[in-house]
């Protein structure tokens, strides 16, 4: 079964909640912030409130291993702050989740985008900086590992 494409913004939307709806049936306090919470998508805490975190949650339709981030993830950095990778494809299947530290993200992007800057563009023509970052995790690496949360 092929996925559906539903519009950019209901995907984020539904990644989020798919990323709540994971931390709650694992037994954890999941709250969704507010649209216009920078860097964070989720509050997350364990049962007894002792250990609390804070989650991005990025998503895309396909069952690609990369997916899109703003120059912005260079520096949101934390020890409790957290990326959740969403890959939502077909409907009636359960999404694949990549879970990362935001420092590790942060390195891997920062590298990565500096290797595409230094490397010739189409024609042999330098590449043009932009605020566009790319993370992926093409060996799932971080696929399923909700163990680093530590929650």
């Amino acid at each position: 079964m092929t996925p559906t494409k539903i519009p950019s913004l209901l995907a984020g939307v539904a990644g989020e909640y798919y990323v709540a709806a994971e931390l709650s049936r694992r037994g954890f306090i999941a709250s969704i912030s507010l649209r216009n919470t920078r860097g964070m998508d989720i509050l997350a805490t364990n049962e007894d409130a002792s250990r609390a975190l804070t989650i991005q949650v990025k998503t895309n339709q396909k069952k690609r291993r990369e997916w899109l981030l703003s120059d912005k993830s260079e520096s949101l950095v934390s020890g409790t702050h957290f990326y959740v990778f969403v890959n939502l494809g077909a409907k009636a299947e359960r999404p694949d989740f990549h879970i990362v530290p935001s420092v590790t993200v942060a390195k891997f992007v920062k590298e990565s985008h500096q290797q595409w800057l230094s490397k010739p563009g189409l024609g042999g023509k330098a590449h043009v900086d932009n605020p566009m970052r790319k993370f992926e995790d093409f060996a799932g690496e971080y696929l399923e590992r909700w163990e680093l949360l530590a929650l």
